[in-house]
């Protein structure tokens, strides 16, 4: 059985979102306050988090931030506004997808496994395409080495830790290097998007990915996407 952590300080929303997820075989820890949740929360025990934006205590965005320092568990934010600027902090401060509310339940639980699969991808098997090209070893890409086998990447020597949603990117990267990917091919092939989702996700995505293995690895070709510099 999942074991999600939700954390939402308006109690309707927090006991409906709660009660549906159960019916959906998920269990569910619920707090209302962010400081709280950031005391329940337990790495390796609470497999996906759902962050409201606006928490008491501690606001979702910067709850998000204190994981990230010693988890790469799944993050799905809750913004009731939808604003832009709440989408992108939330996104920048590690959150692999968003949801606005009111959110229709079947559209959260396809995020939810959306969000599994791609932890579950990471963690059992390297995608198709980044296994093909393992056959001669792993790939390097400056001081960064990409082990596509053992999923585990390194800069200059030294282990990078990324989110299952950063290595999925970076492996769909590394099978197509030096081609430009389109923000909605992107999004279809390491979000698990049927539809062209908000591209705001890719960008923002992009950009902790540069700051881990470095500005340089990832070129933006403007008007079309990103490219792995071979």
């Amino acid at each position: 059985m999942i074991h999600m952590l939700l954390v939402e300080d308006d109690e309707i929303i927090r006991e409906s979102v709660a009660m549906a997820l159960e019916r959906y075989g998920y269990q569910v820890t619920a707090t209302a306050d962010g400081l709280a949740a950031l005391e329940t929360f337990v790495p390796g025990t609470h497999e996906v988090l759902l962050l409201d934006v606006m928490l008491p205590g501690l606001d979702g965005i910067s709850l998000c931030r204190r994981v990230r320092e010693s988890s790469q568990v799944p993050v799905l934010m809750m913004s009731a506004r939808g604003e832009s600027l709440d989408v992108v902090a939330g996104l920048e401060a590690g959150a692999d997808d968003y949801v606005v509310k009111p959110v229709d339940t079947s559209v959260l639980v396809a995020r939810i496994r959306a969000l599994l699969r791609r932890a579950t991808a990471v963690d059992g098997a390297a995608s198709e395409p980044a296994e093909a090209a393992a056959a001669d070893g792993p790939l390097a890409f400056g001081d960064v080495l990409i082990d596509t086998l053992g999923l585990e990447v390194t800069r200059a020597g030294r282990r990078v830790e990324l989110t299952p949603t950063e290595l999925r990117l970076l492996l769909e990267f590394a099978a197509h290097a030096g081609a430009v990917l389109d923000r909605q091919q992107l999004l279809r092939r390491v979000w698990d998007y049927g539809w062209d989702g908000d591209s705001r996700i890719v960008d923002m995505c992009v950009r902790r990915l540069r700051g881990k293995i470095g500005t340089d690895r990832i070129e933006t070709v403007r008007g079309f996407g990103y490219k792995l510099r071979r």
